[in-house]
């Protein structure tokens, strides 16, 4: 096996060291991810129980396991990604790609015609450090969720997406306020600083 390079070494250090992944250990959760949609559930109070939910981009399943603990056992909640997601109770994960129109039938299917109350998406593409690359990437990503929620949010629904900063940023915010009743921007604590990362969130859906 080859020797891990410097930035590798300085990553896995970063990583162990970082308190929301001890944190993550010590309350169980798959992931540190947890914790961004922890403080917008604070702060917003987006997940109710009994709630429908949809969790795009959703492995290893950190933010369904913080969704299950608020919509409860009769709440649904189906997952997709491109990754194998962990079994989870009363939860139905999907592996596929959500820009493939087959999986995109498949999760529609599973809804059989009913609203949901909810849409996350923590979708990103792989990042290859180039903006110009990656934000139209993210862009395309970010407007396949914003169609979908147009297709199955229920009326005053949610939709929180992960976004970056950049080119198409500011006129996705503009129509979003044309299509929900607030539209708010957070960036939590467990988003490190140097990412561009940021959470759109879109409240009171109007069909």
């Amino acid at each position: 096996m080859p020797p891990r390079s410097k930035s590798s070494h300085q990553w896995l250090k970063e990583h162990f060291s970082d308190p929301y992944v001890k944190q993550s250990w010590a309350d169980g959760y798959r992931s540190r991810a947890a914790y961004k949609l922890l403080e917008i559930q604070k702060k917003d109070r987006i997940l109710k129980p009994g709630m429908k939910v949809v969790d795009l981009g959703a492995a290893p399943g950190s933010w369904a396991q913080v969704a299950k603990e608020y919509i409860g056992k009769k709440g649904l909640l189906i997952g997709l990604d491109l990754l194998p997601i962990e079994p989870m109770p009363n939860a139905t994960f999907l592996q596929g790609d959500f820009k493939d129109e087959a999986i995109y039938q498949q999760l529609t299917d599973l809804l059989q015609q009913e609203k949901v109350d909810v849409i996350l998406s923590d979708m990103a593409p792989n990042m290859s450090g180039n903006r110009e690359v990656d934000q139209p990437q993210a862009m395309y990503l970010i407007d396949l969720a914003v169609d979908f929620a147009k297709q199955n949010l229920k009326p005053d629904g949610s939709l929180l997406m992960k976004v970056f900063s950049g080119e198409g940023f500011d006129q996705l915010v503009k129509d979003l306020r044309k299509q929900y009743s607030k539209v708010v921007i957070r960036k939590p604590d467990a988003s490190r600083d140097r990412s561009r990362e940021l959470y759109l969130l879109a409240m009171g859906y109007r069909v």
